[in-house]
């Protein structure tokens, strides 16, 4: 279950048991913005890319993958849960990013 914080401050449920505050949502989300500000500055006037989407995804996914699974010591299970995917579905990606 997940909810959106009502005001500055307010937790997001990612867990029954684990918070993620507003603040360090609020930072992951300026880091993105500021990376892709970084990419389109260096990508210039050549903005012939068609697939923006899945380019980005795959390059935030895979690390993301790696970075969940590495704090749950290669668990798998509590990997998954803490993603919020199934255990199949976090098995396929990492099929998919070459991580098993």
């Amino acid at each position: 279950m997940k909810k959106t914080p009502a005001s500055p401050g307010a937790s997001i449920l990612t867990e029954p048991t684990q918070y993620v505050s507003a603040h360090e949502e609020h930072n992951l989300r300026q880091a993105v913005e500021r990376s892709m500000e970084n990419y389109f500055r260096e990508l210039g006037h050549d903005d012939f890319i068609t697939n923006l989407y899945e380019v980005v995804m795959s390059e935030v996914e895979a690390p993301l993958l790696k970075a969940v699974l590495r704090h749950h010591g290669d668990n798998q299970s509590r990997a998954s849960t803490m993603l919020g995917l199934s255990r199949g579905t976090l098995r396929k990606k990492m099929k998919q990013y070459g991580l098993l």
